[in-house]
């Protein structure tokens, strides 16, 4: 699903005429956020010559068997799929629309696979890329999933796995070793927040034929387009921002044309499949996803340079903050800030820190982010450190920052410390 072709351009291209009323228009020169909006929009997935007309948004299209019209037919489809119905665990063009249009946000992209969760994306793009023997290099500032997958199952599989320093830049080189095939990155940690060199990291991994791979989520391709920083494989679990309304859960894997077979073929082997459903409900957060993300970054940092100047606060974990230690490789890479950070209560303790979250009102305390509503969460990463300790003494608080008035949520923050002071 997913997979750029000549034909597939062609169509896009006539829809971007359609849309814009340009002739001259190709769909690799738009904006970001024109592409937002237009990307999946085929003419023949949301229109019918019969009918006259039209619709905006692709109809959900359900299916599990697909009829042909006879043997011939059915021996003429072959396996093809994203511009024929096949099976529908291959597809169907709701599904085909949101893999094509996340396919667009990647300039560089031969295509997007789905899966149900970002942790199964994450997981078949690592048992699509290696094999028993294989040495892994893992970021330690992981997504805990993610680190559960390779010290369970790639184990078990005989996949070596190493956890590196998130702030290892360019001394990735002294890891790699002659069996390792992938490295693994995550910037910033969605624990503990610090951002990664990966231009320096995946240009060493391509000097020495290592692929990479990238947990994507905190910034969106808006944010950071990974494959335009030498990135292989780039996910996202759009549960988080994408849908941006926690009503649907939902994986995806964007890759070049090098890995993208492999890819398609280990997904097919796995069984992987979507909802058509949950892909209409993808698709319409898609479309609003470039206002959402700024009002998320813009309130984000609101909050945390209040946060920053309080006196109960000891730290604050966003790297758009000048005094933050990722920010000049933040202010270099990345063309914006999420809403998602953390912070330190400056030397209290466990039961302060419950009264701090309890008495909030306007954060609902609850896994994922990246939806309408603001979350809290305490966060604990000692325990799953291996490479890089986390010492901080200070208990830690995660915040997802929402689609809510600043000014609200941070009153209710200082309500906060004021139950937390007892």
């Amino acid at each position: 699903m997913g997979r750029r072709s000549g034909d597939a351009q062609g169509h896009r291209r006539g829809l971007i005429r359609a849309v814009a009323g340009s002739s001259d228009k190709d769909s690799d020169s738009l904006r970001l956020a024109t592409k937002l909006v237009q990307g999946g929009r085929r003419p023949e997935w949301t229109g019918d010559p019969r009918l006259g007309g039209g619709v905006v948004n692709p109809p959900v299209w359900r299916a599990s068997t697909i009829l042909y019209d006879n043997i011939a037919d059915l021996k003429a489809r072959g396996h093809a799929t994203h511009d024929k119905l096949y099976y529908g665990r291959r597809g169907t063009p709701t599904v085909w629309a949101l893999a094509d249009a996340l396919t667009e946000m990647e300039p560089g992209a031969e295509g997007t696979l789905l899966y149900p969760s970002g942790v199964a994306a994450n997981s078949a793009g690592l048992l699509a890329l290696l094999s028993p023997g294989d040495h892994l290099l893992m970021v330690d500032s992981a997504y805990e999933p993610t680190r559960a997958f390779c010290n369970g199952m790639l184990a078990r599989l005989g996949v070596e796995t190493t956890y590196y320093d998130p702030l290892v830049g360019g001394g990735i080189g002294d890891l790699i070793r002659p069996e390792t095939k992938l490295i693994f990155l995550e910037s910033p940690g969605s624990l503990t927040f610090e951002v990664q060199d990966i231009p320096a990291i995946t240009a060493i991994a391509r000097a020495r034929g290592v692929l990479t791979m990238l947990d994507n989520t905190w910034a969106t391709p808006l944010l950071f387009p990974a494959l335009a920083h030498g990135v292989d494989v780039t996910m996202m679990s759009l549960t988080k921002y994408v849908g941006g309304h926690s009503d649907a859960m939902m994986g995806s894997l964007t890759a070049t044309r090098a890995v993208w077979p492999k890819l398609r073929s280990a997904s097919y082997q796995l069984g992987q499949a979507v909802s058509p459903d949950d892909c209409a409900l993808m698709l319409r957060g898609l479309r609003t996803l470039d206002v959402r993300m700024q009002r998320h970054g813009e309130s984000g940092l609101a909050v945390a340079n209040w946060l920053a100047a309080r006196p109960e606060v000891g730290r604050v974990l966003h790297p758009a903050l000048p005094g933050d230690r990722g920010h000049a490789i933040w202010a270099r890479d990345f063309t914006g800030t999420s809403g998602l950070f953390g912070f330190t209560l400056q030397g209290v303790d466990e039961a302060a820190r419950t009264r701090f979250i309890d008495s909030l009102t306007h954060f609902g305390i609850g896994f994922s982010w990246g939806g309408y509503e603001s979350l809290v969460v305490p966060s604990d990463p000692a325990s799953i450190r291996t490479a890089a300790a986390w010492t901080e003494a200070d208990p830690l608080v995660r915040l997802s920052i929402g689609l809510e008035d600043a000014a609200d949520l941070i009153a209710d923050l200082e309500r906060g410390f004021a139950a937390m002071a007892g």
